[in-house]
């Protein structure tokens, strides 16, 4: 019987090869950055498979899954043999996200509180693919802080943890459920 080529066994250590061959510590920074935008589009799969997902947000989510696996696949390369730009992210990219925010964003009440992640399914999936997309963005600029990092990673990221908040909004308004606001404590 041939060996499944799903598994080398060269990564039960501490170590794990990245692109180019090198070995790096499971427990690296670069892991931590590429492996994080991994959860992300996990979570963010979660969401798709959600029944509450309009078509044009499921069209939205997967190709942002899309730009994700590209992200990772730039961060998990090192700087010495990586190219500047990342395979398919332009500031249009960007310019999009931004754009899908403001549709729905305009059929929303104005926010005036801080909202507490709930409400139906779809929305606290949603939320918590935001909060996994501010963890991808913290460990994307610990990794900056010590090799170059190309801008727009960290705006692209940074945008699509807005763009997850807004869907959360908007997932709650269509589904009829109210946003959970926080209750500010009289003595703050």
């Amino acid at each position: 019987m041939a060996k499944s080529n799903i598994y080398t066994r060269t990564g039960d250590g501490i170590t794990t090869s990245i692109i180019g061959g090198e070995r790096i510590p499971k427990y690296s920074l670069r892991l931590e950055a590429y492996g994080t935008v991994d959860e992300l589009s996990s979570f963010i799969g979660n969401l798709v498979a959600d029944d509450a997902v309009i078509d044009q947000q499921r069209i939205e989510l997967i190709k942002v899954q899309n730009m994700l696996f590209n992200i990772g696949g730039y961060l998990a390369t090192p700087p010495a043999i990586r190219h500047k730009e990342v395979p398919g992210l332009s500031q249009d990219n960007i310019l999009e996200m931004e754009g899908w925010i403001d549709v729905m964003d305009e059929q929303l009440p104005k926010l005036n509180n801080f909202i507490i992640p709930g409400g139906c399914k779809a929305s606290a999936k949603a939320n918590m693919a935001r909060t996994v997309c501010r963890r991808a963005e913290r460990r994307i600029l610990q990794l900056a802080a010590e090799e170059e990092i190309n801008i727009l990673v960290i705006a692209y990221i940074n945008r699509l943890s807005d763009y997850l908040f807004v869907i959360g909004r908007y997932l709650n308004k269509f589904a009829d459920y109210e946003e959970i606001y926080w209750q500010k404590p009289e003595n703050l």
